[in-house]
């Protein structure tokens, strides 16, 4: 729904106030925080676990190098949401063909119910490793679990959780310390990017990009800034406000900027411990992330697998929300539907529709008996392809004056957008080209 014009004579002296304000650090941390932190969901371990477990310490650089190319596109996608009201999905319709808004949405939808799948089934696979019993009942419970607090809790209440589920990350970087690690190496690996056209290391390649910068997360964070709009009533689109432009801009900065390195800090530690762990016992390949959590077992110690174990599942319960929420913000808002997590169910019968259906289409790939694992992994690789033309588009609507208004793109932040674009397209091409070599 297209918010209405404020006049800012009435809105003049709260706005002078709210500009005057000097907001708190982690007051700002919300959309760009939460995005990040999903971005490392089980199947993201899986895909960290199994580069850290074939190629060592070899692909560390990936995670420094993709750390601005990924916070940059994220940050473009939080102020799509912010001055325009509306979330990627919501301005394809508005501005570009319908078949377009169709190709991008149903690759989002599609990838985000493989990854459902497989996150579902790791966190039940997880549970069964720390205390027995069956997998597939696990695994429906924290489906069951997840739907049930989307649909009756209210986004500003949910919102509190989700930061709170972030802390599980950091099972991982305490991984590292209980663990022999060469630092040496790792430096080396991490500072020093190593390369090879070989097919399988551009396939990873791709795949490890793709579940960092992944479309899922762009729908995402634009949004929840819209959510973040509506809850505040003193906030508007900047279309349409534009004097809160400059706490909002900075605040999306620090929030983007300060999640995308949790993200990448995180999935670097993955592969950090995988690789001097598992790899470096001979163990060259992981199928699933609970079996990465259970290989560490007996190399690392029974706290390293805990905290492994642990992780997987709170990651899962933060990631489930992200991955049903955004392909009900890609569809609803392509099919121009009331959207929204602050919206009642009765009210938003379609968003929420789609988000049940995401979720128990996810788990009944489990109960199917298909291997989400390597579907999982594929999906990476497809997230690494589809997100190039996506965020072609995004460049394209963020530079676009009858999308943006006075807000299109500066030139740091228009070059920056334009060479993680290309990163993602030439990486994806140089994998079709040297395919089955």
């Amino acid at each position: 729904m297209q918010s209405p014009r404020i006049d800012r004579d009435e809105l003049g002296q709260g706005a002078s106030i709210e500009e005057s304000k000097k907001p708190s650090f982690l007051s700002q941390l919300g959309p760009g925080l939460i995005t990040g932190a999903s971005d490392d969901d089980p199947s993201g371990i899986a895909t960290y676990s199994q580069v850290g477990a074939q190629f060592g310490y070899g692909l560390l650089w990936v995670m420094l190098f993709s750390y601005p190319l990924m916070a940059c596109i994220q940050m473009i996608a939080g102020r799509i949401g912010r001055v325009t009201g509306r979330g990627i999905a919501g301005n394809m319709r508005r501005h570009y063909p319908r078949w377009l808004v169709f190709v991008s949405v149903s690759g989002v939808m599609i990838a985000n119910v493989i990854n459902l799948g497989a996150d579902i089934g790791a966190m039940g696979a997880s549970l069964k490793l720390l205390v027995g019993g069956p997998e597939i009942l696990f695994s429906a419970i924290f489906a069951v679990f997840s739907l049930v607090v989307q649909v009756t809790v209210p986004y500003h209440r949910y919102v509190h959780f989700l930061k709170w589920l972030t802390l599980a990350l950091f099972a991982y970087v305490a991984t590292v310390f209980v663990v022999k690690v060469d630092w040496g190496a790792a430096l080396k690996s991490t500072l020093v990017p190593s390369m090879s056209l070989k097919p399988a290391f551009l396939t990873s390649l791709v795949a490890v990009l793709g579940t960092t910068i992944s479309p899922y997360l762009f729908f995402w964070q634009a949004s929840e800034e819209v959510e973040e709009i509506q809850l505040a009533k003193k906030d508007s689109p900047l279309i349409y406000a534009p004097w809160q432009a400059s706490v909002q801009m900075r605040r999306i900065q620090n929030d983007t900027f300060s999640g995308m390195a949790f993200s990448n800090l995180v999935a670097f530690f993955i592969i950090l411990s995988v690789a001097a762990t598992l790899h470096a016992n001979g163990v060259t390949n992981i199928s699933k992330a609970e079996d990465a959590a259970k290989a560490l077992r007996p190399i690392a110690g029974n706290f390293a697998f805990l905290l492994f174990a642990l992780g997987i599942i709170g990651t899962g319960l933060l990631a489930i929300p992200v991955l049903a929420g955004s392909a009900a913000y890609a569809v609803g808002e392509g099919l121009h539907w009331k959207v929204g997590l602050e919206r009642k169910a009765v009210n938003a019968k379609g968003f929420y529709g789609v988000m049940s259906a995401a979720i128990l289409v996810g788990l009944g790939l489990n109960m199917l008996h298909i291997d989400p694992i390597k579907a999982l992994f594929w999906s990476a690789v497809v997230n690494g392809v589809a997100a190039g033309p996506i965020m072609i588009t995004m460049m394209l609507m963020a530079s676009n004056k009858k999308v943006m208004g006075q807000f299109t793109l500066g030139p740091k932040i228009k070059v920056m957008g334009w060479i993680s674009t290309m990163v993602m397209v030439a990486c994806a091409a140089l994998m079709f080209a040297y395919w089955g070599q």
